[in-house]
């Protein structure tokens, strides 16, 4: 008979209790999604429109959709 340490047992106990926290059973189209994890797509989508704003800048600019309308100058008034 094979003798088991204390310690190989309770990480065995351990591991049957995450598999029953994690069992496939549940449908997981039916969980909410967390706020966290809506958090994080809307910042990325965010950071991904700035990227793109900022990589073709050049573009935008030369059809007059960024910086500046042409012909407007700003009217600086000193002391």
């Amino acid at each position: 008979m094979q003798i088991r340490s204390k310690a190989y047992l309770q990480m065995i106990s351990h591991l049957r209790g995450l598999r029953a926290l994690l069992s496939w059973t549940d449908d997981p189209a039916t969980k909410e999604p967390s706020l966290m994890l809506i958090f994080v797509a809307v910042l990325l989508a965010l950071l991904l429109a700035i990227l793109e704003v900022d990589q073709h800048s050049a573009a935008l600019q030369s059809l007059g959709l960024l910086g500046d309308p042409p012909g407007t100058q700003p009217n600086f008034t000193g002391p």
